[in-house]
């Protein structure tokens, strides 16, 4: 058994525990792979075992590895979860199949129009910032940004809206992380009602330490690198 293998079936175990203790089925969780930092070969091999959801964090960090995916590109989907500057948008908007850190009028309107000419509906999800660390990207819940893009999304056909994404903050203790995740889900809950036309059915919070209380406050997608990859090396820049 492989590393890989061996720390998959940990997680699996994990996933199925935080989920029956939150009294969800475990169907209702998705499983991201991040793989942002690892080479291909690392992907082909979670791919090998099932995997088929995988988080990038740079438009060229990506493109490096895209040619050595080929042989299971069409059985795999890769989106980008890294902050992503609109003048990369229409290189992001060919190489992946979602971007889950749409966090601008302008991304927005970016990606649509790269998505457009392509004939293509690129699935996203809005990033919302609710820690304080300056480091942390997305939209404040009350931003003025924030409800303009929620307005403009139902018209641009080139993108697919599919729910919030939020990075809790780091080293916080269980109760603000769990307060921030809930937060994301009653804001969701609120929004999905005032924009009847987006859809919200993508709620994406929790990671390697933290995805059993993201669980237990209604994710329906978890990011885990570390704790199925191991140690990562530092980002290329």
């Amino acid at each position: 058994m492989t590393a890989l293998q061996a720390n998959l079936d940990k997680l699996e175990e994990a996933i199925a525990s935080a989920c029956r203790a939150a009294g969800r089925p475990r169907g209702e969780v998705e499983l991201m792979a991040v793989s942002k930092t690892f080479p291909a070969p690392a992907i082909l091999e979670a791919a090998s075992l099932g995997l088929t959801l995988f988080g990038e964090n740079r438009v060229q960090e990506f493109a490096s590895k895209a040619a050595a995916l080929e042989p299971i590109r069409a059985a795999t989907k890769y989106h980008l979860i890294g902050h992503l500057q609109s003048n990369k948008a229409a290189r992001a908007a060919e190489l992946f199949d979602g971007v889950d850190s749409l966090d601008s009028v302008r991304l927005a309107e970016r990606l649509h129009d790269a998505a457009a000419k392509s004939a293509k509906r690129l699935p996203v999800l809005v990033e919302i910032k609710l820690s304080p660390e300056e480091t942390k990207t997305g939209l404040e819940p009350d931003s003025e940004e924030l409800a303009r893009l929620l307005e403009l999304l139902p018209g641009l056909a080139g993108l697919h809206m599919c729910g919030l994404m939020t990075i809790a903050p780091w080293g916080a203790p269980e109760t603000q992380t769990r307060a921030c995740f809930r937060s994301l889900r009653a804001s969701r809950d609120r929004w999905a009602a005032a924009h009847p036309r987006l859809h919200f059915d993508v709620l994406s919070m929790g990671m390697s330490g933290d995805f059993a209380l993201a669980i237990a406050e209604g994710a329906t997608r978890i990011r885990v690198g570390t704790a199925l990859f191991g140690k990562r090396a530092p980002e290329p820049r």
